[in-house]
């Protein structure tokens, strides 16, 4: 009998995917040391951004370059930073992860020991770009990274926890600069945190894995994918069955484009405004409040206290993040974060006369501000595929860094205007305004967003 000829049935089609396999099964020791290590990156990109801020006097009195001339310094970093979040995430969507990650942890270790033999400012402005380049390209593709080893019901969960490694890097800087500052000097911090990241690239190079979704997405070499999968505690039948790509669809054009593609441009922009908003006021606080304090007539200690409890603050708020997205939804936290920020700014202006209150209100203040920017990178993670993950988050993280260079500039600005600390400290209510009516917007206008209703990480 003739048989009628028919397209062959697709049987990948009913086997999992790589990410159904990662979601089935619970957490391997594998990859808990994955995102371990990623989290160490974040650690000593805290330490990096904490230590420049107190460093500032001491290089000033070393090299005999005033205060005043140190702007330059301070932006430059910044500016490397933003620069190298947008460009590093579209050539780790192309080439992978891994070495971004470790290429640029190498980057800002080498270039903050640069800084540490700096003889004069133009050196400094110098280093300080290279080192930002190397921080910059390192945060997008640790996050994308620790996010395609995690479940998605853990995904927020995880990748806001290893963001309390920036705020523990903070407090690590704090302490290790109280104990080395007087006995070896400011060079010796910067020696710290350059060696400390080349020791860990090192580490990585040995340890740190490639995105198994990231290798399943692109084909590449299905022996090393298989090989992951039992480190992951596959079973061998898991491992070697050769499973079908993701759901994501790879596209060919420039990879900032595919942000604003598939329905994908509100929550694009929708994350765009908080990164935005909500960096313009971490780095506002981290750089004006022991200033601010002191012209109150505080004494000195008050803003070091001042600084340490907001970056404890954002420990613990990091920490908790993402189990309050899961407990009460994106949407929901995200505008009771920045309303309780809002709030917090304001009691600040007129509270200049209470230290303890002022210092328990600048630690809730960490919690919210900080806990809030690990749940937008988080949100960023989830929000795009694999496909575009690091573009996406690296241009969030760009984005709000635009916000972390206009913060401090801002103050200054204020400052020279002769605005007094209260007049100063209220004027970070427009920032949190704006987050707050991005997120309430959303929600009454149920756009698909990362802070729909549907977005809910369950």
């Amino acid at each position: 009998m003739k048989m009628n000829k028919t397209t062959p049935l697709d049987l990948t089609e009913t086997l999992p995917s790589v990410d159904e396999l990662i979601d089935r099964t619970s957490l391997s020791r594998f990859q808990i040391g994955t995102i371990v290590l990623c989290g160490l990156v974040l650690l000593l990109d805290g330490f990096d951004t904490q230590s420049i801020g107190f460093l500032v006097p001491p290089i000033s009195a070393s090299l005999h370059i005033p205060l005043r001339a140190f702007g330059p310094v301070l932006v430059a970093g910044l500016v490397g930073l933003m620069l190298a979040s947008m460009a590093s995430g579209p050539i780790a969507d192309r080439w992978g992860r891994r070495w971004a990650v470790i290429g640029s942890t190498l980057a800002f270790g080498v270039f903050s020991i640069f800084t540490a033999r700096s003889t004069s400012l133009n050196e400094l402005v110098l280093f300080r770009f290279l080192t930002g380049l190397g921080l910059g390209g390192a945060m997008p593709n640790v996050v994308a990274l620790a996010s395609e080893y995690a479940p998605k019901r853990l995904q927020a969960v995880l990748v806001s926890m290893i963001f309390s490694g920036m705020g523990l890097g903070a407090l690590v800087a704090g302490i290790a600069g109280s104990f080395m500052l007087p006995v070896w000097g400011w060079r010796s911090v910067l020696y710290l945190g350059g060696g400390l990241p080349i020791a860990l690239a090192f580490i990585l190079i040995a340890a740190l894995p490639e995105s198994i979704r990231f290798l399943m997405l692109r084909g590449i070499d299905p022996k090393r994918v298989a090989t992951l999968a039992r480190r992951m505690g596959l079973s061998d039948q898991q491992a070697t069955t050769p499973v079908r790509k993701t759901s994501d669809n790879l596209s060919e054009r420039l990879a900032v484009v595919n942000l604003f593609t598939e329905g994908r441009s509100t929550g694009t922009l929708l994350l765009w405004v908080p990164f935005f908003m909500n960096l313009l006021i971490l780095y506002f606080i981290l750089s004006w409040l022991p200033a601010l304090l002191r012209q109150a007539g505080l004494p000195q200690q008050a803003g070091i206290t001042g600084v340490s409890l907001f970056s404890l603050g954002g420990v613990i708020g990091s920490l908790l993040e993402g189990r309050w997205m899961n407990r009460f939804g994106a949407s929901k936290l995200m505008l009771t974060e920045f309303i309780v920020s809002l709030l917090l700014i304001v009691l600040l202006a007129f509270l200049f006369a209470s230290y303890p209150i002022m210092m328990a209100v600048t630690f809730t203040l960490g919690v919210s501000v900080q806990g809030a920017q690990a749940g937008l990178n988080a949100l960023a993670a989830i929000f795009y595929p694999t496909s575009i993950r690091s573009t996406g988050i690296g241009w969030c993280s760009g984005i709000g860094r635009i916000g972390s260079i206009i913060g401090p500039l801002i103050g200054g600005v204020l400052l020279s205007l002769a605005w007094t600390p209260r007049q100063i400290f209220l004027s970070g209510v427009v920032p949190a305004l704006c987050s707050a009516m991005v997120v309430f917007l959303s929600v009454r206008l149920r756009i698909t967003s990362p802070y729909g209703l549907e977005f809910r990480i369950r």
